[in-house]
Parts: C-alpha cells; structure tokens; sequence
C-alpha cells in the first residue's frame, strides 16, 4: 500500500500512546524495547512515542522528562490528576500526529516486538490491525475466567461486534484515529468505540507476557466499572432486560393473585395460613424492582455526566510538543480535541 505520507515525500509517521501510571520500575525498559522495535522499521517510517503520565506520584514523571531529554521522539504528555486508562489513551491519541497509531501499555505485558507486523498488515490496506491474545501469562485462573466471560457476554449484548479476546492493543490509521478524536463520550470503551468506526480490520495473534515488574492496576472493583462502561456503552439489553424481567413478574403476580382468589372463592372456610410466602413475594419484587432501577440509574448517571460537557482531561505539562522532530511540522493538539491546558 502507498502511504500518503510518501507520496507527499515523507516517510510514514508512526505514533506509539503509551499510557503511564505508577509504572517507574518498568519506564526505560518499557522505552528501550519500543525503542528498539521503532527502529526495526524500514527507513520508509519515522516515529514518535507519546508516553501520557496518568497522575502518577511516583517517579514515573521525572523518568519521562529524563527520557524526552534525551530524545526528541520521546513526547510526553501529564495529566493534572488520575482520569483513568481510557481517558489517558484518549489524550494520547488527539495528541498523535501519525499516519498510524499504535496502542500499548507500559508494563510490557504486550510486547512491542508485536508492532512491525501491526505495520506490515496496515501496508496490506487494514485500517485497524488488533492483538489477539493466544495466551495470557502471569494471570490468575479467577482472571482468566472472568475475562474470558466479560468478552463472551459483551460480544451477545453489543449491538457492534467487538472481537474476542482482545485489548487496546492496537495500530489504527489516521482515518479511523480522526473519527476517534471526534467521538467525547464521558465514559469511554475505546476497543469498542474503534469497533463502532468500522473500517476493514484484521487480527494480529501473540502471547501476551507476564508483568515485567509491579502490581496490575486493574482491581476487581476497577474490572467491574471496566466492564459496566463497556457494556452500557455498546449495548441497551440491560435496560430491555429489566423491562422484560418486570413483565414477566407482573404476569406471574396476576396469576398467583388469580390462584389465591379462586381458592379463597370455592373453599371460603380454608385462610390461607403462613406469612412466609407473603415476605417472599414482597421480597423477590422489591428486589427486581431496586434492580431495574439501578440498571437505569447507571445509564441515567452517564446522561448526567455527559451533558454537563466538561472536558475529558486536564493537561498539566506537555514536553517535546515544541520542537520539529523527524521532518515534521510543530506537533500541536488536533483541533477537534476538547482539551484545557494548566499552566
């Protein structure tokens, strides 16, 4: 495939987003290999790595300053506080200029040795060119099953499909990346969101790695709201499902009140005796109905934070911006991001 940018006499811009958070232990390996896969690359290519500190208040900010010293592909974009994976990645990508960019995390569970055939199959002409994890590493059984589930339900909930087994990890073209920085959901699923831009796709397998250092940072309670927001995001079923949950009750109660009454009119003597099946009755609808609300209240939530039209992040400090690197114009902030700088 001809790239645009070299019909245009350039060499084909690749931007890596890397999200940082707490990941001090793992910074200059996590650089190193990149590093070393960027240059892996055939000189048709030129590259910047955009590392996007998350709030860390570890030492991960002054490695990333240390490094962007160093070397002018290395961008670095910080975060006033913690908003998150998913914000961090957005921030990274309205700050890419690339004719492609890639997807991976700091903790080198996905090695970045995977990024040459990601190229190699955007070449071919796909848009979006995703990992699909062979085998996952260093992760608990309790992981392992609960992930397997969460993509399997996700995938017959979602009104779009969204491949199985696959993370952020990811090289999509500028055309798709341009239709992602028009997109300012509050509560984002990015794999899903790229899903729902379309454009041919193709998966890349690997072996996804054990953590090289440090603790993951996806806690239960962090999967759970993970999970929820992707599921909310892509799909209505819930809120059909408690409709349909509440239907079904409804229609159960009228025959149960259809039973009792009939019984009570051909055996008039006979009380019906035994408070438990009434506590159970009461109990079973109360509980369907907290559930229904609750369903609602989260896509209610998201409504709230979505109109209130704040935006995604707060840049606090952006280093390298500034400079021409790699034959290219000032990298800058794409104008369709909604962003707010702090000086």
């Amino acid at each position: 495939m001809l790239l645009n940018s070299s019909r245009r006499g350039q060499p084909a811009l690749i931007s890596v987003v890397v999200p940082v958070y707490f990941e001090e232990r793992v910074l200059r390996d996590s650089y190193a290999r990149l590093k070393a896969a960027m240059l892996s690359l055939s000189p048709d290519f030129a590259y910047e790595l955009i590392f996007v500190n998350d709030g860390s208040t570890d030492g991960s900010g002054a490695i990333l300053a240390e490094l962007a010293g160093s070397d002018a592909a290395v961008r670095v974009v910080s975060l006033s506080r913690n908003f998150g994976h998913q914000l961090a990645i957005t921030a990274g990508i309205d700050h890419a200029m690339g004719d492609a960019v890639v997807l991976i995390d700091a903790d080198l569970q996905d090695p970045p040795e995977v990024i040459p055939q990601m190229v190699a199959k955007w070449q071919e002409g796909f848009k979006v060119v995703y990992g699909v994890r062979r085998s996952r590493a260093g992760e608990t059984r309790f992981k392992l099953l609960t992930a397997k589930l969460f993509y399997r339900l996700l995938s017959r909930l979602s009104d779009v499909k969204i491949p199985l087994d696959c993370g952020d990890f990811r090289l999509m073209d500028r055309a798709v990346v341009d239709e992602l920085v028009q997109i300012r959901e509050e509560s984002r699923y990015i794999r899903g969101l790229v899903s729902w831009v379309g454009f041919p796709q193709c998966p890349v397998e690997y072996e996804r790695q054990p953590r090289l250092s440090g603790e993951t940072k996806f806690r239960l309670g962090k999967m759970l709201r993970f999970a929820l927001d992707g599921i909310s995001s892509f799909s209505e079923a819930p809120l059909r499902l408690s409709g349909q949950v509440g239907l079904i009750v409804t229609v159960g109660s009228l025959l149960l009140m259809a039973w009792i009454i009939g019984g009570k009119i051909m055996n008039p003597a006979q009380t019906v005796a035994g408070w438990t099946s009434v506590m159970v009755a009461v109990l079973f609808l109360g509980g369907v109905q907290l559930i229904s609300i609750g369903v609602l209240g989260e896509y209610i939530g998201r409504i709230f934070r979505q109109t209130k039209g704040r935006p995604l992040y707060v840049v606090a400090e952006r280093i390298n911006f500034d400079r021409e690197a790699l034959g290219r114009p000032q990298v800058r902030v794409r104008p369709a991001a909604v962003t707010k700088v702090a000086v």
